[in-house]
């Protein structure tokens, strides 16, 4: 029968490859198998967390008790560097930001003091309340913000 010589050579670059190959077959399963919180295994889905800061979110509505009241035109609010500004519907304003996970805290609030419509005015009050009611959940869906009270009253807004 015949034989094959391999020479010392040959051996070498064989141990090579096969230590090789077992080194960096854990390494390459492991890439690509990062997973999102909720993600179902294997779906090969990956989302980075949307931030709250750097995006002007314009106000749709508030919710307080279970009333939903309206955005003027106009009303929003844009957290950037540990600050707010925005305009409540008239009245612009400016706060103290302070986003640490998932909450957002505004404070020292400051607006500016137009004479506006009844119906303007009586929304500024309630968003302005709302926002100041202390530690406010935040949850980004898309281009959907919603912040909302430890008593469940509910700012929602969407990206510009």
């Amino acid at each position: 029968m015949y034989r094959q010589r391999h020479s010392p050579t040959h051996t070498y670059r064989r141990r090579l490859t096969l230590t090789a190959a077992v080194l960096l077959l854990p390494l390459a399963a492991a890439c690509g198998s990062e997973q999102a919180d909720g993600e179902r295994p294997g779906s090969g889905a990956v989302s980075a967390e949307q931030p709250v800061t750097g995006v002007r979110w314009n106000v749709d509505s508030v919710t307080v008790d279970g009333t939903t009241h309206r955005a003027p035109v106009g009303a929003h609010v844009e957290i950037r560097d540990g600050k707010a500004a925005g305009s409540y519907g008239c009245n612009n304003f400016t706060a103290k930001a302070a986003v640490e996970g998932d909450s957002v805290r505004f404070s020292d609030a400051r607006s500016t003091r137009m004479a506006c419509a009844d119906q303007p005015m009586d929304f500024e009050r309630t968003l302005a309340g709302t926002l100041a009611e202390g530690a406010l959940s935040a949850e980004v869906d898309g281009s959907t913000l919603t912040l909302a009270t430890a008593d469940g009253d509910q700012v929602l807004l969407t990206r510009k």
